[in-house]
């Protein structure tokens, strides 16, 4: 088997700088040993694939009872622009409500996409960039909420704020490793534009589902919202619509976290694999068609398994937003000490959520590779970090973090574009500014997922190669000696295969 250096294009020239590395060529790999690529035809986990089919339907029929009314009525009236937002019925979100989260999510897409193409042009700079732009608007929404005493925000925006001024400094000095990372990744994407049809498919996916929950939550709203001209014949409580947008939120977190991880294990057990145990595609080792292929295995043989490490992230997120609430309920009641306590709470949540989709990202690459179930990706995944060391494995995270900041900055922009809209054009419905909170929650909610999903692609590229170094040293030292140099250099022991 012949190997070749990456791809040319717009990677800088790795030669300069860097020693000669030594060989490994007697340590090669079968590129399918183990049920690499080539997994046995069982369906893993099937119980998560059932429930998340079953919540699935059960999102829909809610939906579709949930719209048949809304649309019966006539959305409640409202429109577009002053004019139109301020005629309807005032008593909760009509039309113009979702005129607006449409906007957004428009708006969402469009900024994500253009990210992207910043991001593979000016990778450095962006990394940069993205990084101070980050903690400016943490630093300026910190002092909004503080000036106008809105103490619940004011501390998570504070605690937001100094961790991102932490984590800059931090990681500045890994950016040259980590820009050398992502070019190479945008390298073998030149060469396989599966990787952003991949992306742009799931970044359409997730849009659409954004655009689905905004329509079923407000007419969830306008139908069982007490008062609402429906109530003449449906039984109505805050209590149920408060009952019903918690299954829609918890439903919705868990089918974009499965879109964005099938994304993830097709790109990985795709065209990023590929490329790393069988070369560019010009070697003519590759097999054909190698996204079509990780995406049919991960799209119904591991679908399940993917199901069960997104249940989890989604649970978290889900306790995380009851806390938020808590917090802002306690702020508002004038219990300070509560709303503290909360917001602590949600930040540690916060926090293991961040670890536990870290970590799942590379159990996920497992699951593609080896058509592995959940629990045994895990373990193989934790037995690479104990082996590997943190250290060693977060060299990636420079990437992720400037990705997950980028997509925290357009949620950001989402919000503030929501908010000055209903600043502007004072819509009936939030008269009293009631409904504010919910539409900026949406906002960046919907623009945040948006950008999340299409930096997913590049994670994945990432940290498929750091599963290979881990595992299969010798294949990236041997076909990109420089890159294997460099990353050497730094941590000695990515020379020594993980043992199994």
């Amino acid at each position: 088997m012949s190997y070749q250096q990456p791809y040319p294009g717009p990677t800088p020239n790795y030669n300069h700088a860097y020693a000669p590395t030594p060989q490994y060529g007697a340590d090669f790999k079968n590129p399918y040993e183990g049920d690499r690529f080539k997994p046995k035809k069982k369906i893993n986990d099937p119980i998560f694939l059932v429930l998340f089919i079953a919540q699935l339907l059960g999102y829909a029929a809610l939906s579709g009872i949930a719209l048949k009314t809304w649309i019966d009525e006539g959305g409640l009236g409202g429109g577009l622009g002053k004019g139109g937002v301020k005629s309807g019925i005032p008593v909760t979100l009509n039309r113009s409500a979702v005129y607006l989260l449409l906007l957004v999510t428009a708006a969402a897409v469009l900024l994500s996409s253009l990210y992207l193409m910043l991001t593979r042009a000016f990778t450095k700079i962006i990394m940069h960039i993205t990084l101070v732009l980050t903690i400016l608007l943490n630093i300026g929404l910190c002092i909004y909420f503080w000036i106008t005493k809105y103490y619940s925000g004011a501390i998570i925006f504070t605690i937001i704020a100094i961790l991102s001024v932490v984590s800059y400094f931090g990681f500045r000095s890994r950016i040259p490793l980590a820009a050398l990372l992502f070019q190479v990744v945008m390298d073998v994407s030149k060469h396989h534009l599966s990787v952003y049809a991949v992306a742009f498919t799931a970044l359409i996916l997730t849009a659409a589902l954004s655009v689905w929950y905004t329509f079923t939550v407000i007419a969830t709203y306008a139908k069982w919202t007490p008062g609402s001209p429906s109530c003449a014949t449906t039984s109505c409580s805050s209590g149920k619509v408060a009952g019903l947008i918690f299954f829609e939120t918890f439903s919705y977190i868990w089918t974009s976290q499965v879109i964005g991880n099938v994304a993830l294990a097709t790109l990985a057990g795709g065209p990023y694999g590929c490329w790393y145990y069988f070369g560019p595609r010009s070697a003519g080792q590759m097999p054909k068609h190698p996204t079509i292929s990780a995406f049919g295995r991960a799209s119904t043989l591991s679908l399940g398994s993917i199901s069960f490490g997104s249940l989890i992230v989604t649970i978290l997120e889900m306790i995380r937003l009851v806390l938020n609430a808590a917090a802002n309920n306690a702020s508002m009641e004038g219990n300070p000490v509560e709303a503290c306590l909360a917001c602590c709470a949600a930040c540690f949540i916060g926090f293991i959520e961040s670890l536990v989709e870290y970590f799942n990202r590379y159990a996920y690459i497992e699951i593609a590779l080896y058509g592995k179930s959940y629990i045994p990706a895990a373990k193989d995944t934790w037995r690479l970090f104990k082996d590997r060391g943190i250290d060693a494995l977060v060299n990636d995270s420079l990437v992720g973090m400037t990705l997950m900041w980028g997509a925290y900055a357009i949620g950001l922009l989402s919000l503030l574009f929501c908010y000055l809209y209903l600043r502007i054009t004072s819509p009936s419905y939030n008269a009293d500014g009631q409904y504010t909170p919910i539409m900026l929650v949406f906002a960046f909610f919907i623009g945040m997922m948006c950008a999340s999903t299409l930096g997913s692609a590049i994670e994945a590229g990432v940290s498929t190669i750091f599963v290979g170094l881990g595992e299969d040293p010798a294949v990236l030292a041997v076909r990109a000696p420089e890159l294997f140099a460099l990353i050497a250099q730094v941590y000695p022991h990515v020379v020594q295969g993980v043992p199994h």
